[in-house]
């Protein structure tokens, strides 16, 4: 079966699939790699002596580099290939992990962990499946970003349990093998089915009626990525996108993942059992994240941010009344509310980059999250001064409450003003519709 210009259209839908299968392996593979300096703390120390803050050195610049990396990452895409960058991430993270199992000094842990494994798995971010997404699907765009953004915490859910098992029963070095052998395992199945563009197999990207030529490759990755930083920050809704994702990253990565369990401690709950909730909110992300990019789908993106927003400060307010010594059944239902929030803003953000910068979004998008890690990096250090400042963290969770107001109102008052290649994907999914 061929359409007007003698393409494929029967398989497309199938192909499209598994090229987001084998993105979403790789970025479960890269998740993976951001459970380890919590679990590597304590051999580190009692095998080299090493500080927590010569540990907490190497994390805070792979964290770093994982934000500044992914624009740069999605400009090279459009250059060299989604292929080519996806395998030469992969190669990053493995030989980070490997010479990190030779290292006998905290500079190179920083080195190796922090700069190889940072630059690898920002290659391999959320930018990776807004580009796949944005090059292979015109409809069911919502749902597959959803998907893929879940993707991280799901690597983090399958390999946390094996890789502490490794590490209490074999020492540190052999999850560090395991974890890169897993990244060089993925990367025949990526030179198998990824492709970088449905044109290169003849198809239309899913749910188009028509077949796309594959655009020509952009010179100057890095003079484009500053280029488009800076016509974005002449925009309005760069800054409330940023400014929204900012606090996004602080009220999730920068303080949950690392001070609710000394929060927790401070009300007498065990740190295990203080982990073992954190652990339970990872896993109702990945079901929260999936369904916001159905409702992304579906929905005005604006409004769900600030639904999100405003649902998650409510959560901020609660937690002091809920915490207590044992788990209870509010401690649960915080626990698994705030599990479907954590990521869900995710895939409306990634919407509304595509609909305000086109073919830029993957970028755009990309500068968004670096300002989520600084978000995620502010919250994280000033959390623990106002912990020494006031004794208690409960002027935090009132702050960060206040923050999240702020942040639904400024995804509400977002003007839509629609990119003329968003405006071509509208008439595109329009079509299909109708003859669906």
């Amino acid at each position: 079966m061929h359409n007007a210009t003698g393409h494929h259209t029967n398989a497309a839908g199938r192909r499209a699939w598994w090229v987001a299968a084998v993105t979403g392996v790789a970025i479960i593979v890269a998740g993976a790699f951001s459970t380890m300096p919590g679990i590597l703390q304590d051999p580190l120390r009692q095998e080299f002596h090493w500080s927590r803050g010569s540990i907490g050195l190497a994390a805070s610049v792979n964290m770093i580099l994982y934000g500044l990396t992914a624009p740069y990452a999605a400009a090279l895409m459009d250059r060299f290939g989604i292929r080519r960058i996806v395998i030469a991430g992969l190669g990053a993270v493995a030989a980070g992990a490997l010479l990190t199992t030779t290292m006998s000094a905290a500079w190179q842990f920083t080195l190796f962990w922090g700069f190889l494994v940072g630059l690898g798995t920002g290659s391999l971010s959320m930018t990776l499946g807004t580009t796949v997404t944005n090059r292979w699907f015109t409809t069911r765009r919502g749902l597959v970003t959803g998907i893929l953004s879940s993707g991280s915490v799901l690597g983090q859910m399958v390999f946390l349990p094996a890789l502490s098992w490794t590490i209490a029963h074999h020492d540190w070095r052999p999850a560090l093998v395991s974890l890169a052998l897993a990244a060089l395992a993925v990367t025949p199945l990526i030179r198998l089915v990824l492709r970088d563009h449905p044109a290169d197999v003849g198809q239309r990207p899913y749910g188009s009626n028509t077949f796309i030529p594959r655009p020509a490759p952009v010179p100057g990755a890095a003079r484009r990525t500053v280029t488009v930083l800076r016509d974005a920050a002449r925009t309005v809704p760069f800054w409330q996108l940023a400014g929204a994702f900012a606090i996004c990253g602080a009220s999730t990565n920068g303080i949950m993942w690392t001070h609710f369990a000394p929060a927790a401690h401070d009300h007498g709950m065990p740190v295990t059992t203080a982990s073992t909730l954190l652990a339970l909110i990872g896993v109702f992300n990945v079901a929260g994240t999936i369904a916001s990019g159905w409702f992304t789908d579906r929905m005005d993106a604006r409004r769900l941010l600030a639904a999100y927003f405003l649902l998650r400060g409510l959560l901020m307010i609660s937690l002091p009344l809920v915490m207590t010594a044992s788990v209870n059944a509010p401690m649960l239902t915080f626990v698994v509310v705030f599990g479907l929030l954590d990521l869900a803003t995710v895939p409306p953000v990634i919407a509304l980059c595509r609909t305000f910068y086109g073919d830029d979004s993957a970028i755009v998008f990309g500068w968004t999250n670096a300002a989520h890690q600084i978000g995620a990096a502010s919250a994280s250090f000033l959390g623990g001064v106002a912990r020494d400042a006031f004794g208690s963290y409960d002027p935090v969770w009132f702050a960060l409450a206040a923050f999240c107001a702020a942040a639904a109102m400024l995804s509400l008052v977002i003007r839509l003003r629609p990119t003329a290649s968003a405006e071509t994907d509208k008439k595109t999914y329009a079509s299909s519709a109708t003859e669906q």
